[in-house]
């Protein structure tokens, strides 16, 4: 049981106590985080935030995405144990804060951070409007459409195939093992943040993800960001296509109220399921249905004239 979850199900300091001295260290050091390995040398990290992929390498380690400084710090001991090589590469998926933030404690430990060229300006125009650059370590090394590099007997290949969840996403392939990290342009049975101020685009997204099952074949294993309680973030293409489905429907159903009349209020207030996707719930609906508001009902823009 987790250290966490065994204090909230109700153990107290005089039950603390009573543990013996063997159970008690036993019981502060359980970590709360999780490692799965997906073959001998590539695996996930999941604590709080983002996923983390990482592959443990001979001449060094790769990890993708970083979460919040603590489970950074954590991911980064727990590899530690499982290989002293030093780490050769960190990469981001996009720029947002659970994905970005622990890229800080990787600083003088990483040769490289490598994202694309959006998602670092992206970074830096957050941490700029936040005052906390100081906090940050930006990416060094940025692409446009495609990054490729060797590592062992493994090739890393970025791709960017267009805006999704912001305008600067990336699917980062492990093309020998063929394992992809989506970040956050797929949310498995969760409804998604849609980073609009970031470059999102639902009907690009759409477009987005159909290039990206193109591009990877039926084989690929695909880990996501986020899922919905109940399902995992280890994901195959029919989850990919279904995700694509979820949100073409947003946009049919947002369509629909806009064309018959219905306001922006009610229409937030009176939506609670998408049809054609109920394996979506939870809390977080409102989030697609305004971001499709906006592209599909954008407000007028105002012009003045001179005389």
């Amino acid at each position: 049981m987790q250290r966490r979850s065994f204090i909230k199900n109700g153990l107290t300091l005089s039950a603390l106590a009573l543990l013996s001295k063997s159970t008690l260290a036993s019981f502060l050091n359980d970590p709360t985080y999780n490692i799965k390995m997906l073959t001998d040398t590539i695996g996930v990290f999941t604590e709080k935030g983002g996923t983390i992929l990482f592959m443990i390498g001979k001449t060094g380690n790769i990890v993708v995405d970083a979460q919040f400084p603590d489970t950074a710090q954590h991911c980064i001991e727990a590899l530690k144990t499982k290989n002293d090589q030093p780490f050769q590469l960190l990469v981001n998926t996009h720029h947002h804060g659970d994905h970005t933030a622990g890229n800080i404690a990787f600083k003088n430990l990483v040769a490289h951070v490598v994202a694309h060229e959006n998602s670092k300006a992206n970074q830096i125009a957050v941490a700029q409007k936040n005052k906390n650059e100081d906090k940050q370590l930006f990416p060094d090394e940025t692409y446009t459409k495609t990054w490729n590099k060797k590592f062992d007997d493994e090739t890393l290949a970025l791709h960017y195939f267009g805006r999704g969840h912001t305008n600067g996403d990336s699917f980062v392939h492990f093309t020998k093992a063929n394992i992809v990290h989506v970040g956050d342009l797929v949310f498995n049975r969760r409804h998604p943040f849609v980073d609009v101020a970031g470059g999102a685009n639902i009907t690009e997204w759409i477009q987005t993800l159909d290039k990206a099952t193109k591009h990877f074949n039926e084989q690929t294993v695909y880990v996501c960001g986020h899922a919905g309680k109940g399902y995992d973030i280890i994901i195959n293409k029919t989850d990919i296509v279904a995700f694509k489905t979820y949100l073409q429907n947003v946009l049919t159903v947002t369509k629909k109220a806009i064309k018959d009349g219905v306001s922006k209020a009610d229409f937030l207030k009176n939506t609670t399921t998408i049809e054609g996707s109920p394996e979506w719930t939870g809390d977080g609906i409102n989030r697609p249905l305004e971001a499709a508001w906006t592209e599909l009902n954008p407000p007028i823009q105002q012009t003045t004239t001179t005389n």
